[in-house]
C-alpha cells in the first residue's frame, strides 16, 4: 500500500484510477453499490454523481464517518454509512447489491496526521490503527512480540531482507512509543544506500501497519463476502497497491472464474462440487494507472485494478448466518 503524497493540507486525497473504477463498476440508476473503503469519499461521491443510485459506504475509521455525515444533506437516503471493517461486508450489508469496490491504499489524510502514527515522516505516537478505538497498536506489537515473530512479520509483510537485524534492534531498544524512536532504531542498523533509495524504515512501517490492521485477512474475508452480497451481474472492482494484496485478488479471481490450476495459499481449497465458476473476469490482465495519472498523482504508480462480474446469484440468507 502506497504511503507517498503531499500533505492533505496542501493537496487533498485524490482517488486512484477513478475513471477506470467507474468504467468497471458501470453505475446505473436504481442500483446499489458498496464502497468498502469509504475514506475521503472519492469513489463514493463519484459513483453517486454518475447515476441516480445508492452507495453503502463502509469504513472502520471514525474520522471517515465524521466527514461523510456532512454529505447526507446532499445525498439523503442515497448514501448509507456502516461503521465496520470491510472484511465484515458479508454480514454488515443486509441486502444484495450490484457492485462492490475496494481501494486498498491507505488514505494520505490518515498518513499525514501525526497523531495516527502511520508515518515516520512525522513524530507521533506509534499507533497505526485504522480504528483507534479497537485492537492492538503498533507500539503494542513492537514492545511485546517475540523477536522471531517480529522478524517474521517484518519479512512477510514488508519484504524486508534485514528483518532479523531490525527485530533484534527493536527488542534491545524497548520500550518504543513514538514513530521517531522506531524509525531511528531501524535507520541505525540498516546500511546506508543511495540518496534515491527509499527510507530504510519504509518496509518495516508497512509491515507493522498490515499486521496491526490484519489487512490481508480483511481482504480475504471481503472477497468471500463479495461472493455473498453481489447479485448476478454484480461487479467486483479492487485496486491494490502491493504484491501481497494483488496476489490474493488474482488467485481468488482465478479460482472463482474456474481456473483452479493454481490454488491460492491464502484461501482455502475448494471442494470439487464447489468449483462451479462464480465470477467472470472483465480482463485477464491487471489494469494500471496511465502515465498522465501517475504524473498528476504519484500515489497511483503502484496501483493495480482487477475486476470481475458475478455469474450466478448466490443463495441469500439475509444479514448473515
Amino acid at each position: 500500500m502506497d504511503s507517498s503524497g503531499a500533505t492533505h493540507k496542501d493537496s487533498p486525497h485524490i482517488p486512484v484510477m477513478l475513471e477506470e473504477v467507474l468504467t468497471a463498476l458501470a453505475p446505473a440508476a436504481g442500483e446499489v453499490y458498496v464502497d468498502g473503503t469509504l475514506g475521503a469519499g472519492g469513489y463514493t461521491r463519484a459513483i453517486l454523481a454518475s447515476a441516480d443510485c445508492t452507495v453503502i459506504g463502509i469504513d472502520r475509521d471514525p474520522e471517515a464517518h465524521e466527514r461523510a455525515a456532512a454529505w447526507k444533506a446532499e445525498y439523503g437516503d442515497r448514501l448509507r454509512l456502516i461503521h465496520d471493517a470491510f472484511g465484515n461486508v458479508g454480514d454488515a450489508v443486509e441486502q444484495q447489491v450490484d457492485g462492490f469496490v475496494l481501494d486498498l491504499g491507505v488514505s494520505s489524510m490518515q498518513i499525514d496526521q501525526a497523531e495516527r502514527g502511520f508515518s515516520f515522516r512525522f513524530e507521533g505516537p506509534l499507533d497505526m490503527r485504522m480504528d483507534t478505538t479497537r485492537g492492538q497498536s503498533a507500539a503494542d506489537l513492537v514492545n511485546t512480540m517475540d523477536e522471531t515473530d517480529l522478524a517474521n512479520v517484518i519479512y512477510t509483510y514488508g519484504d524486508e531482507r534485514h528483518s532479523r537485524r531490525i527485530a533484534k534492534a527493536i527488542v534491545e531498544a524497548r520500550p518504543l512509543t513514538t514513530t521517531g524512536q522506531l524509525a531511528s532504531v531501524i535507520r541505525a542498523v540498516l546500511p546506508r544506500g543511495k540518496k534515491t533509495e527509499i527510507d530504510p524504515a519504509t518496509r518495516t512501517f508497512q509491515a507493522l501497519r498490515i499486521a496491526v490492521n490484519d489487512e490481508l485477512g480483511e481482504l480475504e474475508r471481503a472477497l468471500e463476502g463479495a461472493e455473498k452480497i453481489l447479485l448476478e451481474g454484480g461487479r467486483l472492482v479492487i485496486v491494490t497497491f502491493h504484491s501481497l494484496e494483488d496476489r490474493i485478488v488474482k488467485n481468488f479471481f482465478k479460482q472463482r472464474s474456474g481456473d483452479v490450476s493454481s490454488p491460492s495459499r491464502h484461501l482455502p481449497a475448494a471442494h470439487a462440487e464447489e468449483r462451479k465458476p462464480t465470477f467472470t473476469l472483465q480482463s485477464r490482465k491487471k489494469i494500471v494507472a496511465s502515465a498522465d495519472e501517475i504524473k498528476r498523482n504519484p500515489r497511483s504508480r503502484s496501483a493495480k485494478l482487477r475486476a470481475a462480474v458475478r455469474t450466478s446469484a448466490p443463495v441469500w440468507a439475509g444479514g448473515g448466518e
